[in-house]
């Protein structure tokens, strides 16, 4: 049961870290809608995105068969938990739709080229599962929907919540490169829990470091 419930959880903890992004796409696409419109919207385009969140998922599952591509998306992860800690703000130039339409295309499109992140953290969480996949976004993705814009205000009002987040991305990312067959060949698994810790601390360390830099520079 625990071999399953901590691969859950952090999909789940994945799923709403990284739901920041979701909140500004929905919110854009649909402000220029009427109301009820605007929740159909918000149904038809988050349940279109998730979708093909999912076969996106399921397919980098099986490439990260591959060998050498579980790690190379390790590494590929902790630019992903580095840029969770620096981003400032999000894109205001997402096109704003006129009707359900558009909003439903926009959202779709938009959670595509932005859910890059989200799609390698939760095939490297997911052991090759695919059905903790599917189950994990089942119980994340209500949360997502209706509560994204809670969650990303929330991130702003408390930082510590992105740390928390980061720090669960990059300990994914740990993971993933350690569990690559090629790798797992020559690296011993007394290094596994040194190199776990090295890469959460570090992706915190840099994150702070290019966010204080940035400040002192603006």
């Amino acid at each position: 049961m625990e071999s399953i419930l901590i691969p859950l959880l952090t999909i789940i903890a994945i799923d709403l870290v990284l739901a920041g992004d979701n909140a500004v796409v929905i919110a854009l696409a649909t402000r220029n809608l009427p109301i009820e419109q605007r929740k159909k919207a918000i149904f038809w385009g988050a349940g279109g995105a998730v979708i093909v969140r999912v076969t996106l998922t399921f397919i980098a599952v099986q490439l990260l068969n591959i060998p050498y591509l579980m790690a190379a998306g390790g590494l590929l992860l902790v630019y992903v938990a580095v840029k969770l800690l620096i981003e400032e703000e999000a894109d205001e130039n997402l096109a704003t739709a006129n009707n359900l339409y558009q909003a439903v295309k926009t959202i779709v499109v938009a959670d595509i080229v932005m859910g890059l992140d989200n799609v390698l953290a939760v095939a490297g969480a997911s052991h090759g599962s695919f059905w903790l996949i599917l189950f994990g976004l089942a119980v994340s993705i209500p949360l997502i929907i209706w509560g994204s814009q809670v969650i990303s205000n929330a991130m702003n009002k408390y930082p510590i919540l992105v740390y928390i987040g980061s720090a669960i991305i990059a300990y994914t990312a740990a993971k993933m490169f350690l569990h690559d067959n090629e790798m797992n060949a020559f690296i011993p698994d007394a290094w596994n829990l040194p190199i776990e810790i090295v890469v959460v601390v570090g992706v915190i360390l840099i994150g702070k470091f290019v966010k204080s830099s940035r400040l002192k520079t603006a």
